[in-house]
């Protein structure tokens, strides 16, 4: 995916666009313009966004698209959130009951041991989630 220049290439300095040009009518429209936050994204987390809203926010869908745990697929998308400066809803007692309970349906799956699950849970316990 093609983004505008944030950058400029010479000094480093910000770049903002001032000038847009129609190529139908030659209509052109001056003045000073920042991008939106998904134009400063990193390719890296433009991805992961995309596949967020092919999954239509599916975390468990994401794990499965992404070949990771539902962790890092949650760690991934705080960063994203980080990234595009938006403050984040703090996590509810519900949060941690979903949490809880995709780990436990990782094991019955298969996907991690038991010990595996008591580890993350602890984990999980340390972090206040």
């Amino acid at each position: 995916m093609r983004k505008i220049l944030e950058r400029c290439p010479s000094c480093g300095g910000a770049l903002e666009v001032t000038r847009l040009n129609c190529t139908s009518c030659e209509t052109v429209v001056a003045g000073r313009y920042q991008p939106c936050p998904f134009c400063r994204l990193s390719p890296e987390s433009t991805q992961f966004l995309l596949t967020f809203v092919r999954c239509r926010g599916n975390v468990k869908e994401m794990e499965r698209e992404l070949g990771t745990s539902y962790w890092t697929v949650r760690r991934r998308l705080d960063d994203l959130i980080e990234e595009l400066g938006v403050t984040a809803a703090p996590a509810q007692e519900e949060d941690v009951a979903t949490a809880q309970l995709a780990v436990l349906e990782q094991v019955d799956r298969g996907e991690i041991s038991a010990a595996e699950a008591a580890e993350i849970l602890a984990q999980m316990s340390q972090e206040g989630r």
